[in-house]
């Protein structure tokens, strides 16, 4: 499979995509504003190339076979411990050193609508236990309307939790920081990290903290030291999951997903200077990830929610997104 091999999708209307195997990747994602006007809302690089020499950003990837991270890169499994990659420090990030953000996906499904990429991770790959064939599948529904699902059996008992790494400036890529951009997330609880950005146990109220999104706000109106980069623990049955609106276009999203949780990152650790598209550059609170998931280093924790597969059973993570243009 040539890594260099793109795909352009659309809803019929206005809002388009491209797309690379290399990572199963969201390079582009074009939706109107105001005036109809059209901009690439997802940070990114204009070809391949520029991907392979900047990693580190996870710019539009689907990450795993674990997204997010894991203490010491281990976790008790089947009565033994199970040691991973450790790629940032001592701990585990998504999927190691070689995870499937930095795998050519195989094209199993494309048409003008959608994509549909696949990808087989054997057992022991990264650490990891357990055979598994994975899936990733991106396909407008109808006009505005962007669907990312996610799936993946399992041969034996394993851990997975995918993420889409797209990182998201609703004014459009290059348009500089994102602080007078609005959220909003139907989350009351969130999870306080240490240093190393690891949860340091059960989650605590949003209420008087820098996260709580609750009510549409500005990013600036408070932001942590080092930024956002903390998953917060989505109400149950809460719809839409995260609103985010560009006021100065009118540009807007709504996500709805099947996940538990939702990390915000800000991109305090990308490098300013970092070359964007058409000339651009990027860097912190350039964009900002909605990487709907598990709750990080959910296998060393039993009361989070469980990312075990059990072998013949199938993982299945949604992501819906509605684009809209505010008044």
């Amino acid at each position: 499979m040539d890594m260099d091999r793109i795909f352009k999708i659309g809803d019929g209307a206005d809002c388009s995509a491209v797309l690379s195997p290399y990572g199963a990747r969201l390079m582009q994602l074009w939706v109107p504003g105001r005036g109809s006007v059209l901009a690439d809302i997802v940070l990114g690089h204009d070809d391949v190339q520029g991907y392979l020499d900047h990693p580190g950003t996870y710019f539009g990837a689907i990450c795993g076979r674990y997204a997010n991270r894991i203490a010491g890169g281990k976790f008790p499994w089947a009565g033994g411990v199970v040691q991973l990659d450790c790629n940032e420090g001592a701990n585990h990030l998504h999927g190691g050193a070689h995870g499937f953000d930095k795998r050519i996906w195989s094209v199993l499904r494309a048409d003008p609508q959608a994509v549909v990429f696949g990808l087989h991770s054997p057992d022991g790959e990264m650490g990891f236990p357990g055979d598994l064939q994975v899936e990733a599948r991106y396909e407008f529904v109808g006009p505005g309307r962007l669907q990312i699902v996610m799936t993946a059996k399992a041969a034996q008992a394993t851990v997975v939790n995918l993420v889409n790494h797209a990182y998201f400036n609703m004014a459009g890529q290059g348009s500089g920081v994102v602080d007078h951009q609005l959220l909003q997330i139907n989350a009351d609880r969130y999870l306080p990290v240490s240093e190393a950005l690891l949860p340091l146990g059960a989650p605590v109220t949003v209420a008087g903290t820098p996260f709580d999104f609750r009510q549409l706000r500005h990013f600036e109106a408070a932001v942590p030291e080092g930024g956002f980069d903390h998953n917060l623990c989505l109400n149950a049955g809460a719809a839409p999951a995260v609103v985010a609106v560009d006021p100065a276009s009118g540009r807007g999203l709504r996500l709805f997903t099947n996940q538990p949780g939702v990390q915000l990152y800000t991109g305090s650790y990308l490098p300013e200077g970092l070359p964007g598209k058409a000339g651009a550059v990027t860097g912190a609170r350039a964009g900002f990830t909605l990487e709907t998931q598990v709750w990080p280093d959910s296998p060393n924790h039993a009361d989070f929610p469980s990312a075990i597969l059990e072998a013949g059973a199938e993982y299945r993570h949604e992501m819906k997104f509605e684009f809209f243009v505010a008044d």
